[in-house]
């Protein structure tokens, strides 16, 4: 006797509203499904539908979709994001790969994802708001996922004059951070400050060149001053020549002059 096989449906038997646009639907076989409003409607979801294996997997694709769509243009709306920025966020979602590669594309097709755009208006707000040069802000667009033909194509924004107004702030406030060093060694750490910033050498030695930097001789002696005392008290404990030396070598490494040093020593460091 010939028996019709019968396929196994799902009944819905609860729908809730879940967060943000999202609704839980809940099946006779212990399925949830979290699904949009748009979802709903395309489906005809409604308590005590019975849904076949075909239409539960159909939604299942659809909903994947659907909620990183969601999810993604939420995270979107408040501030310009790259294309990793958008895939590392629905990776944490937990949203698949195959819905991930999905939404990037429909969001590309949107024009709500551009990463040549990205970087520009990224350009735009370091130049700003940051004291950043281009050598940093080109890491910090990497870091972001952009191609390096990308990054080249967009950081001609940064001009060279921009380049030198903002390393040139930056300089002036490492100028008043440092005035209490040798002349010798704030020049030497601005222009570190600088290069850690992510500044070229040309621009640098250009902000070097204009920046009001005479050397004031009682403010050099001061300093000398201040670092010889400093250099007293922490070897104090050495006899006399081995500290005479240290307090040498420490004055010399710090930038300052030679017959400076000299005198400090004949004046200061008395004999035993």
């Amino acid at each position: 006797m010939y028996v019709r096989e019968v396929k196994k449906m799902n009944t819905i038997i609860r729908i809730n509203k879940g967060k943000g646009p999202f609704y839980e639907v809940a099946t006779s076989e212990g399925e949830t499904l979290r699904v949009s409003e748009d979802l709903l409607v395309r489906f005809r979801l409604l308590k005590g539908k019975e849904l076949s294996e075909e239409e539960l997997k159909e939604i299942k694709k659809s909903a994947g979709f659907d909620l990183g769509l969601q999810q993604a243009m939420n995270y979107i709306s408040y501030q310009l994001r790259s294309e990793m920025e958008v895939r590392t966020y629905l990776k944490n979602k937990e949203i698949e790969k195959q819905d991930r590669d999905l939404v990037v594309e429909r969001l590309k097709e949107l024009n709500l994802i551009d990463d040549k755009n990205y970087g520009e208006s990224y350009i735009r707000t370091q130049v700003r708001m940051s004291d950043k040069g281009p050598v940093v802000i080109s890491q910090q667009l990497r870091k972001k996922g952009l191609k390096d033909s990308v990054i080249q194509e967009v950081l001609p924004l940064y001009t060279e004059e921009m380049q030198f107004e903002v390393g040139y702030h930056t300089a002036e406030k490492a100028m008043r951070r440092f005035h209490n060093k040798s002349h010798k060694e704030m020049i030497q750490k601005i222009k570190m400050h600088l290069m850690q910033k992510g500044f070229h050498q040309g621009v640098i030695q250009m902000i070097l060149d204009e920046l009001p930097m005479e050397k004031d001789e009682d403010q050099e002696n001061e300093a000398l001053q201040r670092e010889g005392a400093r250099l007293m008290r922490r070897h104090q404990r050495l006899p006399l020549m081995k500290r005479k030396m240290k307090i040498k070598q420490g004055l010399y490494q710090k930038g300052f002059a030679i017959d400076d040093i000299q005198r400090f020593l004949d004046e200061e460091v008395m004999d035993e």
